[in-house]
């Protein structure tokens, strides 16, 4: 059901902090015409944590509506209460979402039963899930084994892995029916490589055809143009994440005129040093101008 390119899409705010849907619809049409396969809106790299539940609500509707079904929309939906996820998963369903992506409940690190009711809890909504694999944000792994018992709900159909490489695309694969998607995008190459299907990916914000471009080589098996492709994005996606994800991404998008460099506390602007190394790959990579 899902596979190919969903870009991990920041949510713009204008300089009283407030959303700004000008700018997100616009960058929505820059996905669309760049040939990304769907949107994943209120994640953590659209700065899920600083948005309120009419806000998530407002943009996940935005995202449906812009996207006008061009593009897919995985709307980010997790939350560390079960009741939260539900609200939040039944607002995306009835917003027109395709699907809708769980992380797995942080903080509270619920053991390996609570996280298999909590994901099927919202499973029964009816939305497909994609389950989202985070240990270093979550301190909580969904295990092989949990996976594998998701899997067989008919509604839990993907998982964003961010919590291994290639080995563990392959210790899924094996063990369960689901979709992979790469949660990181220096490992999109690695994990393809080893049965994944696709990206969520940070890059395509401001590279999407490219990571397009690298994703569809991989999926038709012409590997050595999609190590080309990677090798050469390599630069990219380590300065994108020179600082805690979105920052790096919403300064990259700045420097291209695409939105406002504007963050809500906690997250704030990088450091010089690191602005600078960004802007120079940014030039390297022919996305900003020197």
């Amino acid at each position: 059901m899902f596979t190919g390119v969903y870009t991990a899409i920041v949510t713009p705010f204008r300089d009283d902090g407030e959303i700004d849907l000008d700018a997100f619809r616009d960058l929505i049409n820059l996905q669309s015409e760049a040939g990304v396969d769907g949107i994943v809106p209120v994640g953590t790299t659209g700065e899920s944590p600083t948005l309120d539940f009419e806000e998530h609500s407002q943009v996940i509707a935005a995202s449906v509506d812009a996207a006008a079904g061009r593009l897919k929309v995985i709307a980010g939906t997790g939350g560390n209460a079960t009741s939260e996820a539900l609200r939040l998963t039944s607002d995306a369903r009835d917003a027109g979402a395709d699907g809708t992506l769980q992380v797995t409940p942080y903080y509270n690190k619920p053991n390996q039963e609570g996280l298999f009711r909590h994901f099927s809890a919202v499973a029964d909504l009816g939305l497909p899930v994609v389950l989202y694999n985070i240990p270093g944000r979550t301190s909580r792994e969904i295990s092989l084994e949990t996976v594998t018992r998701l899997a067989a709900h008919p509604n839990i159909v993907a998982i964003k892995e961010a919590g291994g490489g290639g080995d563990r695309v392959r210790e899924t694969r094996s063990l369960c029916d689901i979709a992979i998607l790469s949660g990181d995008d220096d490992l999109t190459l690695e994990m393809m490589e080893a049965g994944a299907s696709g990206v969520i990916s940070v890059a395509s914000n401001v590279a999407p055809r490219q990571v397009c471009e690298l994703v569809r080589a991989a999926g038709e098996g012409q590997w050595d143009k999609a190590r080309n492709l990677h090798n050469r994005l390599m630069p990219l996606f380590s300065a994108l994440f020179s600082d805690t994800n979105p920052i790096p991404v919403k300064a990259a998008l700045s420097m291209q005129g695409r939105i406002r460099e504007t963050y809500r506390l906690p997250l704030c602007e990088m450091a010089d040093d690191l602005r600078e190394e960004l802007r120079n790959v940014l030039v390297a990579q022919g996305l900003v101008t020197s």
